[in-house]
């Protein structure tokens, strides 16, 4: 296992490395949960090492290379568990790609991911609002002055996806919930187990998520290198944990293969997962562990209390 650094603890553990090589040395099917936001194929620029998924010559390139971790995230996977990732449309822009419209993302990833063996098993859009995606992008599919010039060039704004793959087989540990939907709800939820269990799954269970808090992630600012690209920012907590909630069980062990700053280690810990991480890029990895240990200590203060 080639890694520039690791920090290990008894809950987590995060390796700054190639995240190829780093799951080459973990066992078959040994893994209860896998969740990710893949790099966007050519769209952002992350970090200048060769071994960048994202630092690819093409768009077919690039797929190649994500491929050879999807051939690993498929092997360690327990049969019968989930595999899930963020991911949205990425814009194609005339200057790149010869023309303005949009890019299937999300299908070319799923179709990667079948090619391994994995089953789609659901999809679940994000809902975002398309006049923060206007001020920030400022996209002309976007732009009010489009509709009064062409609006034969306007478009509705991109959401996210969270879309969850699983692996072929009997799950050997089901997830259970004897006591309903829990663990990650805030404190106006209705109160009696049966309605409380209900009303919950009725808001997971939805195609559209409507309720996802865009501004609660992790701080990526002190992860942020001179030369980073503004618009690159963490995952929502929220969405993290409701795929931890219905695919994991408390003590299950979760991988996050492009750990970023941690985000999806930072919420396996706090909700009683043993999470693993990787991240290639140093700042982000140095940030993931500050993190991480964060997370590690409030989870510890509340058992303690």
């Amino acid at each position: 296992m080639k890694v520039k650094d690791q920090y290990i603890s008894d809950n987590f553990a995060l390796y700054n490395g190639d995240c190829v090589e780093v799951m080459k040395g973990i066992p078959d099917n040994s893994i209860h949960g896998e969740g990710f936001s893949p790099p966007f194929a050519s769209l952002y620029t992350y970090s200048n090492s060769e071994r960048d998924m994202g630092n690819a010559r093409t768009y077919e390139e690039f797929m190649k290379n994500l491929g050879y971790a999807g051939s690993e995230l498929y092997r360690i996977l327990m049969p019968g568990r989930i595999m899930w990732f963020h991911c949205m449309d990425i814009p194609a822009m005339k200057e790149r790609d010869g023309f303005i419209g949009l890019k299937d993302f999300p299908g070319e990833l799923i179709r990667l991911f079948e090619s391994f063996g994995f089953y789609y098993h659901s999809r679940v859009c994000i809902w975002k609002d398309p006049l923060t995606e206007a001020t920030r992008t400022k996209s002309l599919g976007l732009m009010h002055k489009q509709v009064v010039k062409d609006s034969s060039m306007c478009r509705q704004g991109l959401p996210d996806y969270l879309i969850a793959m699983r692996k072929p087989g009997n799950n050997p540990e089901p997830v259970a919930h004897e006591n309903g939907f829990e663990s990650f709800i805030g404190e106006d939820e209705p109160i009696g187990k049966t309605v409380y269990s209900h009303e919950v799954w009725r808001r997971y269970a939805s195609p559209v998520w409507m309720d996802i808090n865009q501004s609660r992630t992790l701080n990526r600012e002190p992860a942020r290198e001179q030369n980073d690209e503004k618009h690159i920012c963490p995952l929502q907590l929220d969405v993290i944990d409701r795929a931890l909630e219905l695919w994991t069980n408390p003590g299950d062990t979760f991988l996050s293969p492009f750990a970023g700053i941690g985000s999806e280690v930072y919420e396996a810990v706090k909700y009683g997962r043993k999470a693993f991480g990787i991240e290639l890029k140093d700042s982000y990895y140095k940030q993931a562990v500050l993190n991480c240990k964060q997370a590690e200590l409030e989870c510890n203060s509340q058992l303690h209390f």
